[in-house]
């Protein structure tokens, strides 16, 4: 129907004509009021042929059936089942004993759209009496005979391009995983796993084994058991070479056949790569981080939770950190209470395994509590630098308490971002229980009623400036072992399905590798944490192309994707080995 102007004058409408009123009235003055057609064709304008024509066709409609002008107003609702396909399949649900609401459930399945009122009159009008009420294991055991398709997810397989049916394309919510592959192929991680001595399954192979498990952690994801995220996305399957990611049950079978000499052996390799690129420092940061275990039973020891600020069953973790390239090198899930002091000689041993590899490892820095004197004097013989905190004593307040004003002094630290602090310090030397020797000891005043910090070295050439910067250092530690926490959930790695911890905590370290170096070539970036690394450039979802021409990977438009594509400049020409030696071209998309 045309709208009509609403300013326009009511009693216009009857005088002003269009064309259908104009027929009207003309056929009306030929009929009714007995002019001829030539009259009314002069009266009205039209040509004579053209009342004639008029007049034709009003008969031939009218014989029809066919009112040219009016339309009877029809009562009720218009009919929406006209072949009858709606009324069949409501009969046929309900001879399955379906109730209206099940029915329609169904029908929506099925993308006819109507109302329960309307289910319910056409199978009052069919004679069918309303069902009795049935309890839920009798309803829940109704199977529709009509069934509809199935989305379930597809079983893992290795990848695979068909190059007879020409390009293939789909679409991932996460294709800014992908970004990692450059990093991985780049510095041979993909061929170190290859060698490694981690097992394979009879349909997955080593390295898409783990960088199965790589992808969940460098995805952010909370739970393993929530694979509905994840389990159907084929750009996380890509990435690790498998059409989609396996099922969680995969997972725990897989964890349970690695053992911690895998691991220890898998962390060397690591370590010797990261040195040979020169991303290994002088200087190593070790601390504990405490891994809660959930479970039912009590076979573990309590272990102090600084996070839960309490002692609670856990298995206690040592990680070394590297404080200038922020990589983690080393781990262990095997310590127990009695053997903790030790831990500094075992990632001695690790370290210098191989005589053939060049270290040039020279500091340890590390609390009060990670060892005891006897194995700082070890570390003394053999030639090893380090630094830690004193644990505070009576006899060291009442030392610091002697301590003249005048013996003290300012120095001034500078920061990374090229500021500087002042800080207040008094040098000496002392003697400590089971070492040979004395040691460095330096105070640092605190203000108000901190009680100063007292730390004690073996180096006596270091300036006091480059002492103090380096063991702030050391709390760089303790930040990463928070993003572990916070972004890789370390401490949930036991709950959901069974992962086994020493191994997790392995796949999280090279996660986080992975993570600070592609970090340190994006400038501005280099100090961001996992999560925003993660929030700003990972978490993109994508078009993914399959050809002979290779990998085409169109990301949505983001704020930070041509940080990226600049990055990613000149790691076209790389292949993927296990993507069967395809490039991967990683461009922007014309969506956001």
């Amino acid at each position: 129907m045309e709208k009509i102007n609403p300013k326009f004058d009511p009693a216009a409408y009857f005088i002003t004509t269009n064309p259908l009123q104009k027929q009207y009235l003309a056929l009306r003055r030929y009929y009714i009021d007995g002019l001829t057609a030539g009259q009314v064709a002069s009266e009205t304008g039209y040509a004579i042929a053209t009342v004639y024509s008029l007049i034709r066709d009003f008969k031939e409609k009218l014989s029809a059936g066919y009112d040219p002008f009016f339309k009877d107003p029809k009562m009720g609702r218009p009919k929406i089942d006209h072949g009858g396909e709606i009324n069949r399949l409501v009969v046929a649900y309900r001879k399955q004993y379906l109730s209206v609401p099940e029915i329609k459930a169904a029908l929506d399945a099925q993308s006819i759209s109507i109302s329960e009122r309307y289910i319910t009159d056409l199978l009052a009008a069919e004679g069918f009496a309303r069902l009795p009420r049935r309890e839920n294991a009798v309803r829940n055991n109704i199977k529709l005979q009509d069934k509809t398709e199935v989305c379930s997810a597809l079983k893992s397989e290795l990848f695979s391009f068909d190059t007879e049916k020409g390009p293939e394309k789909f679409s991932s919510q996460l294709a800014g995983l992908l970004l990692f592959l450059p990093i991985i192929r780049n510095y041979g991680i993909d061929q170190l796993i290859e060698d490694s001595d981690y097992p394979k399954t009879s349909v997955i192979d080593r390295l898409p084994s783990i960088l199965s498990y790589l992808a969940l952690k460098l995805s952010d994801i909370e739970r393993y058991s929530m694979d509905d995220a994840w389990c159907m996305d084929r750009g996380m399957g890509l990435f690790a070479g498998l059409n989609v990611l396996p099922k969680t049950a995969w997972f725990s079978s897989y964890s349970s056949s690695v053992t911690r000499q895998m691991n220890l052996s898998f962390l060397r390799s690591l370590r010797i790569l990261w040195n040979d690129n020169g991303l290994l420092s002088d200087t190593v940061n070790l601390d504990f981080t405490t891994i809660p275990y959930w479970g039912d039973d009590d076979p573990f020891e309590n272990n102090w939770s600084g996070k839960r600020t309490k002692a609670l069953a856990s298995l206690q973790a040592v990680l070394a950190h590297d404080p200038d390239s922020g990589l983690l090198c080393y781990s262990d899930t095997t310590i127990r209470n009695k053997n903790e002091r030790d831990v500094i000689l075992e990632f001695l041993d690790f370290y210098h395994n191989d005589p053939k590899v060049s270290s040039n490892l020279k500091y340890l820095v590390f609390d009060s509590r990670f060892t005891t004197y006897q194995n700082l004097d070890k570390l003394n013989k053999q030639g090893l630098k380090f630094i830690t905190i004193q644990r505070m004593s009576k006899k060291l307040e009442e030392k610091v308490a002697g301590i003249s004003d005048s013996s003290w002094k300012k120095i001034r630290i500078m920061r990374a971002n090229g500021k500087g602090r002042f800080v207040t310090v008094y040098e000496d030397r002392t003697a400590l229980k089971g070492y040979d020797g004395e040691v460095r000891q330096i105070f640092i005043k605190g203000t108000g009623k901190i009680k100063p910090a007292v730390m004690i070295t073996n180096d006596f050439n270091i300036s006091l400036e480059d002492l103090v910067r380096k063991y702030a250092k050391r709390w760089l530690v303790e930040k990463d072992i928070s993003e572990q926490i916070h972004f890789f959930h370390l401490n949930r790695n036991c709950s959901g399905i069974v992962v086994k911890v020493d191994f997790d905590l392995v796949m999280t370290i090279l996660a986080h590798n992975l993570y600070r170096l592609f970090a340190q070539n994006i400038d501005g970036y280099s100090h961001y944490e996992a999560k925003t690394i993660f929030n700003k450039f990972i978490l993109n979802a994508g078009e993914i192309t399959l050809s002979e021409a290779g990998i085409s990977v169109k990301l949505k438009r983001k704020r930070t994707l041509p940080l990226i594509l600049e990055n990613l400049a000149g790691s076209e020409s790389l292949t993927y080995p296990w993507l069967y030696n395809r490039r991967l071209l990683i461009s922007s998309a014309n969506f956001t």
